[in-house]
């Protein structure tokens, strides 16, 4: 037990300033301290000077987007699960549609799948469009149109995680719990000077802490939006405009010049890299769709026949060799025209894309029951991947899209 003294007395003193990561760390090791990190709190006074530089910022600088300082629970909603993934760039035309044509959750609940698709088409993480229209079912039908109003309720929706739930209850009803993103993990890990990673079990734990620990409970909304607004404009990831920032003066990761260094990721995403071979059918004015419903990227939206290989190919004939080609075309003579190159970068996976465009007579379109017979005029009214849309918004394709 000397040495748990030592170790107490070590902690302590290095406990001075706020919270010594490295230390916490070295704890963890060690089953005394196990479960320390539960109960470390920051300086009172460090926090009061968090909050108020944090809120007089947002009261001169925050950014002005429609889903800010309203309650309705259901456009919040919306807002947030069109911002998964997604900058406010990118996501604010969407959610302005979504609002317009669906402004309410019955309205959402009723629209067809397939419309619901094709308006999400080209936001990506297509499955926030299919829990989106789920959870807008379940709300209508099951709850009244009722939304639910606790964190608990709304976590438990589909496509809702804690951070999103912490969003949704502190905006629309201004219950005390602290959001958790990008944002708020880098503007804490810089202010504290924390360089435990933040994708690690424990720095996930630690940061989850800090943010609900550093929360203006009297007014969490305001400063959860205060918070993220602070993180995306001014304590960026790259560039940070540091000489403007009203937390500078203890700002550790400012005041050692680590700014560069933090936050911390220990993990390293490898890319699956696949090759899509896309056959682009043209008979005189009709072509061929497939949807894609298996558990895979782009579930439901559709896309040209589809042939996958572990690499890239120039050459038709080893195409021609594949089953899928004997079941579009049979022995018919058909004629290559066109052959375009797209690439596309998911989040898990880099996706090369070859489109063979090629002349068929109708009669290759007689029974083909596995794939959507449709006139090439109609295709803007099909919900495409983004690598697709590319390839039919490219200028030189001679595709009568009129």
């Amino acid at each position: 037990m000397a040495a748990w003294g030592v170790s107490c007395r070590l902690f302590l003193f290095n406990f001075i300033r706020g919270i010594y990561w490295k230390v916490i760390l070295e704890c963890l090791t060690n089953q005394f301290f196990k479960h320390a990190i539960m109960v470390l709190s920051v300086p009172e006074s460090t926090l009061l000077f968090f909050r108020a530089a944090l809120l007089n910022w947002y009261a001169r600088s925050h950014r002005p987007l429609p889903w800010k300082g309203i309650t309705d629970p259901y456009l919040i909603w919306l807002s947030e699960i069109i911002l998964q993934q997604t900058r406010v760039e990118q996501g604010l035309p969407y959610f302005e549609r979504f609002q317009a044509v669906y402004p309410d959750v019955h309205a959402l609940a009723a629209a067809p799948e397939d419309d619901i698709m094709k308006m999400w088409e080209g936001l990506g993480y297509y499955s926030r469009a299919r829990n989106m229209h789920a959870t807008a079912k379940y709300i209508a039908h099951e709850l009244g149109g009722e939304f639910p109003s606790t964190y608990e309720q709304i976590q438990a929706l589909r496509g809702v995680g804690p951070y999103t739930a912490a969003a949704i209850a502190s905006f629309a009803f201004d219950l005390p719990h602290a959001v958790l993103d990008g944002n708020v993990f880098r503007v804490l890990a810089r202010f504290l000077g924390i360089d435990v990673p933040t994708d690690s079990t424990t720095g996930k734990k630690i940061f989850q802490s800090l943010a609900q620990e550093a929360l203006d409970s009297l007014q969490p909304g305001r400063y959860n939006q205060a918070i993220m607004d602070f993180g995306a404009t001014l304590c960026t990831p790259q560039q940070p405009r540091c000489s403007a920032c009203p937390l500078q003066v203890q700002c550790v990761a400012y005041q050692q010049d680590r700014i560069d260094q933090l936050p911390v990721k220990s993990k390293s995403l490898k890319k699956k890299i696949r090759y899509f071979h896309y056959l682009v059918v043209q008979t005189d004015t009709q072509t061929l769709l497939h949807k894609r419903t298996n558990k895979d990227i782009w579930q439901n939206l559709h896309e040209f026949p589809l042939i996958e290989l572990t690499s890239v190919t120039t050459d038709w004939q080893t195409l021609s060799s594949m089953p899928l080609w004997t079941q579009l075309f049979g022995t018919t003579e058909v004629q290559l025209t066109g052959q375009r190159h797209f690439k596309q970068v998911l989040t898990h996976q880099i996706i090369h894309a070859t489109f063979w465009e090629i002349a068929a007579p109708d009669s290759v379109l007689v029974h083909q029951t596995d794939f959507v017979v449709t006139d090439r005029k109609n295709l803007r009214k099909f919900a495409f991947p983004k690598i697709i849309d590319w390839y039919l918004q490219d200028d030189s394709l001679y595709l009568n899209l009129l």
